[in-house]
């Protein structure tokens, strides 16, 4: 590839764009907010939408933003076949702002690193994929195919975003989302939220959690009984914290895809709450049927398989007003496991304590052999630049964007040796592992496009 002899030196030019440009991009805290006026996710997503399509516009690229403000993309290239890399503009909220060493909102270079809400997910990948194109359009090499970079903006709560996109527009023949690890991702677990909904009789008012797909980090309590609850969250050894008239629970959150390695602070309030005499439905079904199992084998038994491991389960919020009393959880569903046979086991057992299922939202699994075309390219670039020949194609219990287009996978941008950072305080990306992602991303998409 004599072509890309100077892809690094110009990767390096581009350098401080690319800081600058994320960091103005975490600066708008594009976290969702249905039925804001004429936007369908709140002006601030819209405003992130924008501001990466002035970017690219900027930079070189045909833009097109989507007149209702669903998605936009940016395009490079001639040629009847087509590209994609897809990636996403929204985020999760912030969380507990006392819990984050600087503001989520005001990125800060330290440590060389970046810190803010969105570096990892999905802001930085995004924008280093961006700049990975644009080096190569600086050296002059010609795209035989098209190049179109796809902006979401729905993608932490219902896809609404690539639903529209893929109504609408051309479907590229295939591509990546860098919205993961490396070196890749060829199966990703069927996704499942919903709710568990009753009656509520009781007088318990309570509201907990941020997303299905967080574990919770903190559940506050402010009912009767306080002296009581914190004495048995003492003698359960679930850390706490309590003022006047609060007390809350603290867990520790991570990503639903890995909730196992997590303390989920709603489940252990309820637990807590169990044992010093209160019931609910809720709280019953917790209690006994949940508990702290990540696993939900008491609902499902020993789920997994050698594809994408073992299923996942995530008590992502509660919701206790005069009305009813809901959970909202997030499943993980392993590749080869029959999601119907799933909805039918959990429907079952909450019925037993009162609760009706009612399905939010579901994406299917995915699974693309090892041998595919685009599993063997993008890995052989990934171990061109890395040396790394040891690591291997994974399956995941993420969603990405991966699943909403036929022959796409899931590439980078964190690598084996890193921490993931998504939705937790303190979120970051380390400067010169995201460089290596940009080289990374400009060989593949050269190759992708001979």
């Amino acid at each position: 590839m004599e072509e890309l002899t100077e892809l690094i030196p110009e990767l390096r030019k581009l350098e401080s764009q690319f800081h600058n440009a994320l960091m103005n991009s975490v600066r708008i805290p594009s976290v969702i907010q249905e039925n804001e006026g004429q936007y369908p996710f709140g002006a601030q997503i819209d405003l992130a939408l924008k501001n990466i399509l002035e970017l690219c516009e900027h930079l070189g690229f045909k833009t097109y933003y989507d007149p209702k403000g669903y998605y936009g993309y940016a395009e490079i290239g001639e040629g009847e076949e087509m590209i994609g890399v897809l990636g996403h503009l929204d985020v999760v909220p912030a969380g507990k702002l006392d819990e984050w060493r600087t503001p989520p909102f005001e990125p800060v270079i330290q440590d060389e690193k970046i810190y803010g809400r969105g570096t990892q997910d999905d802001k930085g990948p995004t924008i280093a994929s961006i700049f990975a194109v644009k080096a190569l359009m600086n050296l002059g090499i010609p795209f035989h195919k098209r190049v179109r970079l796809i902006f979401g903006t729905d993608e932490e709560t219902l896809w609404r975003c690539m639903n529209r996109y893929c109504e609408l527009e051309e479907i590229p023949s295939m591509g990546f989302t860098p919205d993961s690890t490396f070196p890749l991702v060829y199966a990703e677990k069927g996704l499942l939220q919903l709710h568990l909904e009753g009656k509520n009789d009781t007088s318990l008012r309570l509201t907990a959690g941020n997303a299905f797909n967080a574990v919770p980090d903190h559940a506050s309590y402010r009912g009767e009984n306080r002296a009581e609850l914190k004495a048995a969250l003492k003698e359960l050894d679930f850390a706490y914290e309590a003022d006047s008239e609060t007390v809350t629970v603290n867990g520790k959150s991570v990503h639903a895809q890995v909730t196992e390695k997590g303390i989920n602070a709603i489940n252990r309030l309820l637990i807590a709450l169990k044992s010093i005499g209160y019931t609910s439905k809720t709280i019953e079904f917790v209690s006994e049927v949940v508990n702290e199992d990540p696993f939900g084998k008491r609902i499902f038994g020993e789920c997994e398989d050698e594809e994408s491991g073992k299923l996942k389960f995530n008590v992502g919020k509660i919701e206790m007003n005069e009305e009813i009393e809901r959970l909202s959880i997030d499943i993980r569903i392993p590749v080869k496991s029959d999601k119907e046979e799933i909805v039918h086991l959990l429907s079952e057992k909450a019925r037993e304590y009162g609760l009706e299922y009612k399905e939010f939202d579901y994406l299917r699994s995915i699974y693309i052999p090892k041998d595919h075309f685009l599993i063997e390219t993008l890995m052989n670039e990934y171990q061109e630049v890395t040396k790394d020949t040891v690591s291997q194609p994974i399956s995941s219990g993420g969603a990405t964007y991966a699943r909403a287009m036929n022959n796409t996978v899931a590439f980078g941008a964190v690598f084996p040796h890193q921490s993931k950072t998504e939705h937790q305080p303190n979120e970051y990306i380390e400067l010169e592992a995201i460089f290596t992602a940009m080289i990374i991303y400009a060989k593949a998409i050269y190759r992708l496009t001979r």
